[in-house]
């Protein structure tokens, strides 16, 4: 694959994680840390990943070509030459982030795209001091951990980023086989935490009240919801669960889901308008016609998983 190199600050998880997925699809990548030490860790992470992935089957090439396109610098300058994207991935401060993103805004031809991989904090908080052309060129870049084996990436741009910003973060990540999901406007947690997080509330709800304990929510998790949530989604899965789709399973389990809500001084009731408009974007994914054969669907790739999920205990 040909193009421009990329840019990762910090070389803890999340950034080497951002190098193996960039390298594993053929770019080049430098990673930027303050010292040799933690470097030091990076690569050696790096090398254990790709490893990994190559017993899994999962890796093209020799891990060691793959480590080859991988660089490591404390020079910000050095990392940012000639990037076409710089991806921030320091520890969860806005301050820190700022001065980071200000940092390679500054080395980084101007050109480059600046992302954040933030798991909460919105663009238009890391924006607060820059230019305004600085600001234009920042999104957040939110991935699935590790992103080389999950493909969805939240591309979250503030009211003042370009859209063509917006288009080359989303076109480079589509680039190495991620899913980028774009997001119509901020908002604090993203997508992928939001819904993590209501399952985490709820979880810690259970446990607290006394209905089951940690590990009877995990097994609920990774022995139902999360078996199906593998396959599709929240809405597919409703849709799928009930003959007549959607619609006809927001008629039968809506009051009970809003009370179940309100039971956590939660009051969001689905609608009539929004379960329509979700509906309707089923409907035009899935016919009612075809809801059958979707059915056999779903269950044909249960199937194929559970060998899988039963030999992982």
């Amino acid at each position: 694959m040909t193009g421009r190199p990329v840019a990762i600050v910090g070389s803890g998880a999340i950034g080497v994680a951002f190098a193996v997925l960039f390298a594993r699809a053929g770019r080049t990548a430098a990673v930027f840390d303050i010292d040799d030490a933690a470097l030091d860790r990076g690569r050696a992470d790096v090398g254990a990943r790709l490893r990994l992935l190559a017993d899994a089957g999962l890796l093209a090439e020799d891990p060691a070509v793959v480590a080859a396109r991988i660089g490591w610098h404390t020079d910000a300058a050095a990392a940012a030459h000639d990037a076409e994207l710089v991806q921030e991935c320091a520890p969860e401060r806005a301050d820190l982030k700022r001065e980071i993103l200000a940092r390679f805004a500054a080395v980084a031809p101007e050109d480059a795209v600046l992302a954040s991989s933030t798991s909460a904090i919105q663009p238009s908080v890391l924006a607060e001091g820059l230019a305004l052309e600085v600001a234009a060129r920042l999104v957040v870049g939110h991935p699935g951990n590790p992103p080389y084996l999950l493909p969805v990436i939240e591309v979250v741009p503030s009211p003042v980023t370009a859209s063509a910003t917006v288009d080359r973060a989303a076109g480079i990540y589509r680039s190495v086989g991620l899913r980028p999901v774009v997001l119509r406007r901020e908002i604090e947690g993203f997508v992928f935490n939001r819904l993590q997080g209501a399952l985490l509330r709820e979880a810690y709800c259970l446990v607290r009240d006394g209905i089951v304990d940690a590990a009877d929510v995990d097994e609920v998790v990774r022995s139902g919801l999360g078996r199906r949530w593998s396959i599709i989604g929240p809405f597919e899965t409703s849709d799928l669960n009930v003959r007549g789709g959607i619609a006809a399973h927001a008629e039968r389990m809506g009051e009970s889901y809003a009370r179940m809500g309100a039971e956590r001084g939660q009051h969001d009731p689905w609608t009539p308008e929004l379960v329509a408009r979700v509906a309707a974007e089923r409907r035009a994914a899935l016919p009612l016609g075809a809801w059958d054969a979707r059915v056999r669907w779903r269950d044909a790739r249960l199937m194929a998983l559970t060998p899988l999920w039963d030999s992982a205990g």
